[in-house]
């Protein structure tokens, strides 16, 4: 059981490095792809597609199961000892393609952060100059509103120049 977890996490490794190679690089790919099809039928020069880069689930388990195959094939013959099980042959085709998946996952998501830099730091700034305006705005805010209450309190004092009394006869009560 540690053998398969340890091969399972090994090729979940692999399965990420082989991913990101071919993301830079297919020409074993393109290289088989002008060997077995006529001109018309070949790959784009544009195309990234690899043996696992651009595949679909089904053709990404052929690829990593022949490649597999062969390992145990030559294991078999070099080597005198029983190390390749079927155990171990289904934990590292099912590691090394969790580990493509992975990479795919952090290789795109890498692409759209490079993409949204941009526009996170004019959304960054746009937002600290909004914050300032208000800020500013609050500032001049508060100053009119200290000017007004002085105000008030300087207009208070001109109506109690009158005396009760005399407020009382200007209402008519009295």
């Amino acid at each position: 059981m540690t053998l398969e977890l340890i091969i399972f996490i090994a090729t979940i490794v692999f399965g990420i490095l082989l991913y990101w190679r071919e993301s830079k690089s297919n020409k074993i790919y393109r290289f088989l792809n002008k060997l077995m099809y006529s001109e018309e039928l070949q790959m784009k020069p544009t195309s990234k597609k690899g043996f696992i880069y651009d595949q679909n689930f089904v053709m990404r388990l052929v690829y990593i199961s022949l490649l597999f195959l062969a390992a145990i094939l030559v294991s078999k013959l070099i080597l005198p000892i029983e190390i390749a099980t079927i155990n171990l042959f289904l934990s590292s085709i099912l590691g090394t393609l969790v580990g493509t998946y992975l990479a795919s996952i952090i290789i795109k998501s890498t692409k759209v952060i490079e993409e949204q830099t941009d526009n996170l730091e004019d959304l960054v700034d746009e937002t600290i100059n909004k914050g300032k305006e208000i800020f500013e705005d609050l500032k001049i805010k508060d100053s009119k509103v200290e000017e007004d209450s002085t105000e008030e309190v300087k207009q208070e004092p001109e109506h109690s120049k009158k005396s009760a009394r005399e407020r009382l006869k200007d209402k008519g009560l009295m």
